[in-house]
């Protein structure tokens, strides 16, 4: 056994025993390297990738050909960062989806907001409910640039009629900004409300996603519903 085996395990006891607690930044991407670079001590690649990214979450939002070129990873490391990162959100969003019951604004947005994790552009999503509130889908309906998305209407209305919905919930992020609706996104909500009024559909809410202000890292967002921003006059406040 090497001496990088020896170190190896003992971070993984580490870890086993305590979790991340007390981890490092590098000590994080040194322990996740492991399972990709094998044979090589990944500590100091973990404090490449750390001086030259800033930062972990930026190594794992940085794009794979950066990870390539400036990380001088292996295509298998630099695809198995993006893995990780993907099945965090993954594993967020479905144990959000694990409540089946939304009865109130504050549910719905805690259930979207991990949708919006590490998201570096504008997302739109259409949460579908049925008349008891039920959860029946949540799906994205549109992607746009760092500043925009825009809401296909005529998409989100089909969307809503093929999951049975009696109600849904609009909600997109604002990855550079604050989570407060623009005009435009005011604009939207209504055409789309009397769209869906049009196939009776509730439009309950438009919630908008973005990171609190206070906290790095964290997500926070606005309630158009509760914000008194009223749609249309078919909607129930």
């Amino acid at each position: 056994m090497s001496i990088h085996d020896g170190h190896r395990q003992r971070l993984k006891n580490q870890f086993v025993n305590n979790g991340l607690d007390g981890f490092t930044e590098v000590q994080m991407l040194e322990i996740l390297l492991f399972y990709v670079i094998p044979r090589r001590d990944t500590n100091p690649i973990a404090h490449a990738l750390i001086n030259r990214f800033g930062s972990l979450s930026n190594v794992l939002d940085a794009p794979m050909a950066k990870l390539i070129r400036d990380g001088k990873l292996t295509e298998n490391a630099a695809v198995f960062l993006k893995l990780v990162k993907a099945a965090g959100r993954c594993y967020e969003s479905d144990k959000s989806r694990q409540k089946k019951i939304l009865s109130s604004v504050s549910e719905c947005g805690e259930y979207l907001k991990p949708f919006f994790i590490n998201r570096k552009n504008e997302v739109v999503y259409l949460l579908s409910l049925d008349a008891k509130l039920k959860v029946l889908n949540c799906r994205q309906v549109g992607e746009g640039s760092v500043n925009y998305a825009s809401v296909p209407i005529r998409r989100v209305v089909e969307m809503a009629l093929e999951d049975g919905a009696s109600t849904v919930v609009l909600a997109h992020n604002h990855p550079s900004g604050l989570a407060i609706p623009s005009a435009d996104d005011i604009q939207a909500t209504r055409r789309l409300a009397a769209a869906l009024s049009a196939v009776e559909i509730v439009l309950a809410d438009h919630i908008v996603v973005a990171e609190d202000e206070n906290e790095e890292d964290r997500l926070d967002y606005v309630s158009m519903r509760q914000s008194n921003i009223r749609f249309d006059d078919c909607l129930i406040y």
